[in-house]
This record gives structure tokens, C-alpha cells and sequence, in this order.
């Protein structure tokens, strides 16, 4: 399965946090177990400000079954140095979460 949340990718299109930590909660309908996250944003040269200093960082994902305990999914740097689109692999084998079942 594949989903974004936000379809356009342009400057002021995003998920803004006020200061330097967010925090976001996203509840599915059914359980799934993610192999990947990719994290979307804009360059310096399409930025109206010419900086992209507003870009995620270091970030953590944590998946959530309800009946169990959370589970660290993996820590991650986004590079704004690197590609727009950046993709973070799960650093959890599938087997160990569903050990925490």
C-alpha cells in the first residue's frame, strides 16, 4: 500500500511546526506493517527565499498497534543536500515487531 498526504510539493504546501520539534499522529484504518517512508521537500532553487532551513531534520518513527507497546521503527537524518524526495527503510525487521505483538 501506498499513500501520501499531501499531494503537491510546492513552497508553503507543507506540514509546518512552530519552533524545531513536531510531533504527528496518524491513525490507520487497518494494520499495516511499513517497509519505507519517503520525506518530500523543496529545493533552495524553487524556495522563494533562496534557504530551506524549515526542512525535517533528524526524525524518528514510531509504529503503534494498540493492543501492544510502541515500537521504535527507526531514527533518520533528511539531507537537504541530497535528492528532494528522500527514502528511509524501517531499520526494524518485520519479525521483531510482531515479536512485541
Amino acid at each position: 500500500m501506498a499513500f501520501w498526504f499531501q499531494p503537491r510539493i510546492a513552497p508553503g504546501d507543507c506540514w509546518a511546526f512552530q519552533g524545531s520539534r513536531g510531533h504527528v499522529v496518524v491513525r490507520l484504518p487497518e494494520q499495516i506493517w511499513p517497509t519505507a517512508f519517503t520525506i518530500w521537500h523543496i529545493s533552495e532553487a524553487v524556495s522563494p527565499s533562496g534557504e530551506v532551513s524549515s526542512a525535517p531534520k533528524e526524525f524518528a518513527v514510531s509504529g503503534v498497534d494498540e493492543a501492544a507497546a510502541e515500537t521504535l521503527l527507526g531514527t533518520f537524518t533528511y539531507d537537504v543536500h541530497k535528492e528532494i524526495a528522500q527514502t528511509f527503510h524501517v531499520q526494524v525487521p518485520q519479525d521483531a515487531r510482531e515479536e512485541g505483538r
